[in-house]
């Protein structure tokens, strides 16, 4: 991922101008160019403030797109950040069905898993489900421990779900 001021400010002002077809174009154009630090934020902060379909839309397949294994971090930056529960679903949804390696951030994906709304934390389920055979049993014991220390795990909603997920991570 290389660093490019030039390219984050040019895709923030085809952002900012609100055009529907520039933006589509922008986006979709992304996926043939090499990446550049700072996109992954800014289009999760156009998503999470956006209402405009077709916009969403081929913002969540530029996400769920991802074939870059450095976009990560960028990528868990931003399901860290306080945004609106439907962009961190897609924020989530995008890691599994990327196809990368999420296995050095499950603690972050249970942290999401415990806080998320009941959507979120089935996506969150799904990449530690997928992630979960690249850790060691040590590991898993940590993210198991966070989910039973968390005063979070009993929410009556989720707690199938949360014993499921604890399930998976003995095996």
């Amino acid at each position: 991922m290389i660093k490019s001021e030039k390219r984050l400010k040019e895709l923030s002002v085809i952002l900012n101008r609100n055009n529907e077809a520039d933006i589509t174009e922008a986006i979709t154009g992304l996926r043939d160019t090499e990446p550049f630090e700072g996109a992954i934020a800014l289009l999760a902060s156009y998503y999470n403030g956006s209402d405009e379909k077709i916009i969403l839309k081929t913002i969540e397949n530029f996400f769920n797109d991802i074939k870059d294994q450095a976009a990560r971090i960028e990528v868990i930056t931003e399901i860290r950040k306080p945004l609106k529960h439907n962009t961190i679903s897609m924020l989530v949804a995008s890691c599994w069905q990327s196809g990368l390696d999420y296995s050095d951030y499950l603690s972050d994906m249970a942290r999401t898993f415990l806080k998320g709304d009941y959507n979120t934390s089935i996506e969150c389920m799904t990449v530690i489900e997928e992630s979960v055979q690249n850790c060691t049993r040590e590991r898993k014991d940590e993210i198991i421990k966070i989910i039973e220390d968390s005063p979070l795990s009993g929410v009556n909603e989720k707690n199938a779900l949360t014993l499921e997920l604890i399930t998976i991570l003995e095996r």
